[in-house]
């Protein structure tokens, strides 16, 4: 019976795997890649009141409306406007003439009424600015109705149609003169009124009006609401001004993609490789949990409608090393309990048990980071929060509870009750690594003085290498078929009156600069013309103004400060004010070890350096807790301590009993870092440099730092009772 129980076990898991390779292949086929993964366009906008007035959320809905005509007519498939208050952000992968989509976007909407001949009858300047509104005819159904300011004019246009032969008036947004009312109307439902044509509707006029009116017709009320919203947007008066803008070649694009995909590949493959060396079969079983992990990640993702970018794979390869983690505690606690002679079945239950709350807690932290991502961050952040936001969540789902499962359907059968070593690599010996981080404390007091004045020194010497989103500026990524020398490019681009700032040398057909100016659209195709006809060359320019930097700098301050609150409340809730203070004692060495390196090393400081920093933060807190868990656990087991011997024992047994876990999380969140350092797209190289540092500061901080600071304030208290928090009552 057992063995029957076995053989099904086996051929459940092959079935659930089976079923999630073979709908991730289709999947992965059907994702959505940004521009810097396909190539394309970006720009933002900023709509501003041409007669100086305060703009209003109508005048922006209704410019967005415009905005959205004039890409339907561009015939961009998968493009993205993003309304960001008083901004609109623009994503058109695929375009390859920025040039020509930056015009057609940004002209004024412009809204006129003409007869089916196409004759022009009069202009917005009839109606009241943002006159059209939803309202309804005499039989109740929906209408729109119209504002008018210019009586006069509109009652003679009004009254010669309604004498014409077919007394129609056609309202037209962006008319141009190889439109016609003609052609429109053999398009039938294609045609005039539909989202894809600029023929907003066809009226008839059966008499002249000299006073508001109504345009009735079989309309539903979405069809009223967004007609009201284009003809607003031909008559308001607001204009569009370009403050950033983002152009990817789409060889840039699939190289980048194929390199950080092949990086992750190889870095899972690593990790799971860790795994089994290190846990055997529970290992294998938690590589299995991996490749799910991985699918119902790309999975939800792709529900959702979300768009990879670089930053959002680099956080699903992140996360796949973070997710890990929680496998790693449960078959520490399981080994805890071998260690104590439970049986397996036992250990397996209690391990689960004792691990959950440890799991729980630093997976909410990171989700909470992830959040002040997502509000905070600018678009390619917050497809790096996305990722991250959903790959934690899948996390509780899947390397929790479903893993687990298996692990229990296996453990069901009895197979592995005599074969410990080979079910979870547990051997019944005392681990010979032993530390005692209460005594080496005040080296560790010098090193963090040491690097404060290192950190205060360098940063007054070098200062930090901003890159265009804090500096603002231009970039300019200049890729061609032949030998390129990147002293050649900045020569260039002085002759043309720029000043470079920084130069890099990718490969040998590939270079990037930047430049201090801000470059206008003149300047954007004039660079582009100059390097494109001089070098054969592709040429992808970025740009940021004064206007967003500024706001990217104060979103980053922000962010930090938001996530650190957050992250000390919670603490404090469920540890205590002592654990929250030296857990951010924790995060400043982190990040402040990060920003000296970087400082040093002058790499180049950008909004997805925030991101790195933010996702250390939620790492770093995330091990951390995972100490303070096991010094709470025997807290509360102890009672009161009554000497200060009591207390350091305590903190150094907490503290061994987590330390191999610690190094084993580190080792597979480390792997897929290295491998996109190492393999991965140049665009992120600086952003897992970040995360590289932060994982290392990270287990130092946890187990050097937070740990034996908190037993600094604690021993305060020898000899009172600890009082239990009202949920562990």
């Amino acid at each position: 019976m057992k063995k029957n129980n076995l053989i099904n076990s086996i051929l459940l898991t092959v079935f659930i795997l089976a079923v999630a390779v073979t709908i991730s292949i289709p999947l992965l086929k059907d994702l959505k890649f940004g521009l810097d993964l396909q190539g394309g366009f970006e720009i933002l906008y900023q709509v501003d009141s041409a007669n100086g007035e305060k703009v209003t959320s109508d005048m922006v809905t209704n410019t967005y409306k415009t905005i959205e005509k004039r890409i339907n007519g561009l015939g961009v498939s998968e493009s993205e406007l993003i309304v960001e208050g008083d901004r609109i952000r623009v994503q058109l992968p695929g375009v390859k003439d920025g040039a020509s989509a930056r015009e057609t976007l940004s002209a004024v909407a412009n809204l006129t009424f003409r007869d089916s001949s196409d004759n022009l009858l009069m202009t917005a300047d009839v109606l009241s600015s943002g006159g059209a509104k939803v309202s309804s005819d005499e039989k109740g159904r929906p209408a729109v109705a119209l504002s008018i300011k210019d009586k006069d004019t509109f009652y003679k246009v009004t009254k010669e149609i309604s004498e014409s032969t077919d007394k129609l008036i056609v309202i037209w947004l962006d008319y141009d003169s190889t439109m016609s009312y003609a052609s429109e109307s053999k398009k039938g439902t294609d045609g005039c009124g539909s989202s894809n044509s600029k023929c907003l509707s066809a009226a008839t006029v059966s008499q002249g009006f000299a006073s508001d009116v109504i345009i009735q017709g079989n309309f539903t009320t979405e069809e009223v609401e967004n007609l009201v919203n284009l003809i607003n947007s031909g008559s308001l008066p607001t204009k569009l001004t370009e403050i950033s803008s983002k152009t990817v070649s789409a060889s840039f694009g699939a190289d980048s993609l194929e390199l950080t995909a092949k990086a992750g590949v190889v870095g899972v493959a690593l990790i799971m490789l860790v795994m089994m060396i290190t846990y055997h079969f529970a290992g294998f079983i938690a590589s299995i949990g991996l490749v799910l992990y991985t699918f119902l990640t790309l999975f939800t993702f792709w529900l959702f409608g979300g768009v990879l970018t670089l930053p959002g794979i680099a956080a699903l390869v992140i996360g796949i090393g973070m997710a890990i983690d929680s496998s790693v505690i449960t078959f520490a606690r399981i080994k805890d309990e071998l260690k104590n002679h439970v049986t397996l079945s036992g250990a397996i239950k209690k391990g689960n048990k004792n691990s959950f709350m440890a799991i729980f807690d630093s997976n909410l932290t990171t989700l909470l980071v992830a959040f002040i991502l997502f509000i905070f961050g600018e678009s390619s952040v917050k497809g790096f929060a996305t990722m991250l936001i959903i790959s934690t969540i899948v996390t509780m789902l899947v390397m929790v509870y479903l893993t687990r499962s298996l692990l229990n359907l296996y453990v069901s059968t009895g197979k592995f009750d005599k074969k410990l070593n080979f079910f979870i690599g547990f051997r019944d010996k005392a681990s010979k690594l032993k530390l005692n981080f209460i005594k080496i404390r005040k080296y560790v007091y010098v090193y963090l003085g040491v690097l404060l004045l290192a950190g205060v020194f360098t940063l007054v010497k070098n200062g930090l290498t901003l890159g265009i989103d804090f500096k603002g500026g231009s970039s300019v990524s200049v890729l061609s078929d032949n030998k390129i020398d990147v002293q050649d490019v900045e020569k260039d681009l002085q002759e043309l009156g720029y000043t470079v700032y920084n130069k890099e040398t990718i490969d040998d057909n590939s270079v990037s600069l930047k430049v201090n100016e801000s470059f206008e659209e003149s300047d954007v195709i004039n660079v582009e013309k100059v390097l494109s006809e001089k070098y054969e060359a592709k040429t992808d320019i970025g740009v940021v103004s004064n206007v967003v930097k500024k706001d990217l700098v104060k979103n980053a301050i922000i962010s930090i400060i938001i996530a650190c609150i957050g992250i000390i409340l919670y603490v404090s809730f469920r540890f205590s004010f002592n654990f929250a203070f030296t857990g951010i004692l924790a995060l400043v060495h982190d990040v402040l070890l990060m920003v000296v390196l970087f400082s040093l090393l002058k790499l180049e400081v950008s909004s997805i350096f925030i991101a790195a920093v933010l996702s250390i933060i939620g790492y770093s807190i995330n091990d951390t807790i995972v100490s303070f868990d096991r010094i709470r656990e025997n807290l509360n087991k102890k009672g009161t301590i009554k000497t200060r011997e009591e207390l350091q024992k305590l903190v150094n047994d907490s503290l061994n009993s987590v330390l191999t876990r610690s190094i084993i999380t580190t080792i597979t969140t480390l792997c897929p870092v290295v491998m996109l350092i190492i393999m991965g797209s140049h665009e992120i190289f600086n952003f897992n440099i970040a995360l590289l540092i932060g994982l290392v500061a990270g287990v130092i901080s946890s187990l050097f730092i937070a740990s034996p600071i908190w037993y600094e304030l604690d021993k305060l208290s020898i000899g009172k009772p600890k009082k239990k928090k009202w949920y562990e009552e």
